[in-house]
């Protein structure tokens, strides 16, 4: 089989208004990036096609390290759908440098199902994340001219100042740095640091937006710290939000592209699924739902992580209100949670698979959770056994849930007919709104735990003084309406990264309450989060070259 990037240069990709004109859109409708790259303008999204318009998410069970193949599984669902008959656009997040440079790769898909152009889309695209990153800096720069300002400041106390500035890239050397040294000219000396583009919260703003009048007065709104008489700091407080908004008067709009077999998709904006709610921009969502009969997107990691934000924080958010979910399955994850360590996933255990059904089980449980129907699909790969794929069919079989082996990795659209017939007959049958999981207006302890032990199936809550604190200071704020978006680990239900399978009867330790005003939403950390990745010792970085024509190679 040949290499992601050996099939993505071997097709011929076609001019992105042929593309365009697949969505009934002409040359004068789009902005064009070349002759394979667009954007798309606001004045595009239509109210009354939305409505109509079927919108399935594509999520997962707690995967390994290398991810379980979320999005390979919705573009080959896409291509799928539309081979059967239904106009479908597929809308998914940007890739962040970070990961292509570092361990795990791009994000373009696999195999025969990527969207394209690969190298491009993996590679700066439209510099939208470089527009999220220069406005981010841009308010960390005024902040710490402001504490330099000895008249006409606002009095910041630069011990509350939580924003850090942020870079695309993986760097750990940048997690804690301290500015201003030098002396009095050279600012105001305080410990801060970087964050990798992705965590920053004006991406989680920019893809919950509605257009960009929204998007200035979110930004304005992003929570700065407290001056030394103890009054809250805003963005706005700096008259930062409309310097901040022009810098992203084209990062707002979503972009055009193509997958392997011609069929429109539109990415757009890459937030983290565990401390923010990790799916593609609101405005991408409801471009997709404006110009096609289906669309397929995806959550971050997990169901209980992205997913459940896209539902709770996003779809309430939005008014969506999607019709499907696609569970992604992988024989290696269900090993894994069986207890098989990751360096002996490629060896067949049928035991272990059954052992890590559990897991999956509870995922199931959790959608349903939503009033949304589930189909689980199994992502193939090509050292499963026929088995191991039994022993999950048979386990699975009496839940009343469709079960489809997926080969799109390998035969695109063909690979995921299966998958696609089930969804069609799901969604044209379902016309049930879903359900949230909890109301903004209740306590902020209350949604806490009602996600912990709802969705993660923990048996209480534990606060440490500092989250009391920040829950104190949540509430003099005026700010306890808002959504929580609880970050965690990924590799577990639980708020241990150790206990794999379906832990049962954990404490989750809230540590503390981060305020995302601008977002919209509260963040309770469990556990420790990284938002400044490091490099593997053998970063992806040394095997990408380009040759003298141009030609990029080693991306995967």
């Amino acid at each position: 089989m040949p290499s992601d990037i050996d099939i993505a240069q071997s097709i011929v990709l076609s001019d992105i208004k042929y593309i365009a004109s697949r969505l009934n859109l002409e040359e004068k409708d789009i902005i064009t990036y070349g002759r394979h790259k667009a954007k798309l303008p606001l004045s595009l999204i239509d109210s009354e096609a939305i409505k109509r318009s079927k919108l399935i998410l594509v999520s997962a069970l707690s995967p390994t390290p290398a991810g379980e193949g979320k999005t390979t599984m919705s573009i080959g669902l896409t291509e799928g759908l539309n081979q059967l008959g239904k106009k479908t656009t597929v809308v998914l997040r940007e890739p962040s440098l970070g990961p292509v440079f570092g361990i795990k790769g791009g994000a373009t898909g696999g195999g025969y199902s990527q969207v394209l152009p690969m190298e491009d889309i993996n590679l700066h695209f439209t510099g939208d994340f470089a527009a999220i990153e220069k406005a981010h800096n841009l308010l960390a720069a005024l902040i710490d001219n402001n504490l330099q300002q000895k008249e006409g400041g606002l009095g910041i106390d630069p011990r509350t100042v939580l924003w850090k500035r942020v870079i695309d890239m993986n760097d750990r050397a940048l997690r804690r740095t301290i500015v201003g040294l030098g002396g009095t000219s050279f600012g105001v000396p305080r410990e801060t640091g970087f964050d990798i583009t992705a965590a920053s919260e004006i991406m989680a703003i920019l893809c919950l937006s509605d257009n960009l009048q929204d998007l200035k007065e979110r930004l304005g709104n992003i929570f700065i710290g407290f001056t030394y008489d103890k009054q809250p700091v805003y963005a706005r407080d700096l008259k930062a939000q409309g310097a901040m908004a022009a810098l992203m008067k084209d990062a707002i709009l979503p972009n055009l592209v193509q997958t392997g077999e011609k069929n429109p998709a539109i990415i757009h904006g890459g937030p983290f699924a565990n401390i923010a709610q990790g799916t593609n921009s609101v405005i991408a969502t409801r471009m997709g739902m404006s110009l096609s009969d289906y669309v397929v997107t995806e959550a971050g990691f997990g169901f209980d992580l992205g997913a459940e934000k896209f539902f709770d924080i996003k779809c309430q958010s939005a008014g969506l209100s999607p019709k499907a979910v696609v569970l992604v399955a992988t024989v290696r994850a269900l090993k894994y949670h069986g207890g098989v360590p990751l360096k002996e996933l490629h060896e067949p255990n049928a035991q272990a698979v059954e052992a890590g059904l559990s897991n999956l089980e509870k995922h199931i449980e959790n959608i349903s959770l939503f009033n949304v129907p589930a189909v689980v699909a199994i992502n193939k790969f090509h050292k499963d056994t026929a088995e191991e794929i039994e022993v999950i069919k048979k386990n699975l079989s009496g839940r009343g849930v469709p079960i489809h082996v997926c080969e799109a990795w390998e035969k695109g659209g063909a690979g995921a007919l299966d998958v696609g017939r089930s969804v069609i007959d799901i969604v044209e049958n379902n016309d049930k709104p879903f359900t949230p999981l909890y109301d903004w207006e209740w306590p902020v302890e209350k949604k806490i735990e009602t996600v912990a032990t709802k969705i993660y199936g923990a048996s209480a809550i534990d606060y440490t003084a500092r989250a009391k604190a920040d829950l104190r200071k949540i509430k003099k704020l005026g700010l306890e309406a808002l959504p929580v978006c609880i970050a965690k680990t990924q590799k577990s239900l639980s708020d241990n990264p150790k206990l794999l399978g379906r832990p049962k009867d954990f404490v989750v330790t809230v540590r503390e309450i981060e305020i995302a005003a601008g977002a919209g939403f509260l963040v309770p950390i469990t556990g420790n989060i990284m938002r400044m990745p490091g490099l593997p010792s053998k970063p992806a970085a040394e095997q990408i070259d380009i040759d003298a024509d141009g030609n990029i190679s080693g991306l995967f």
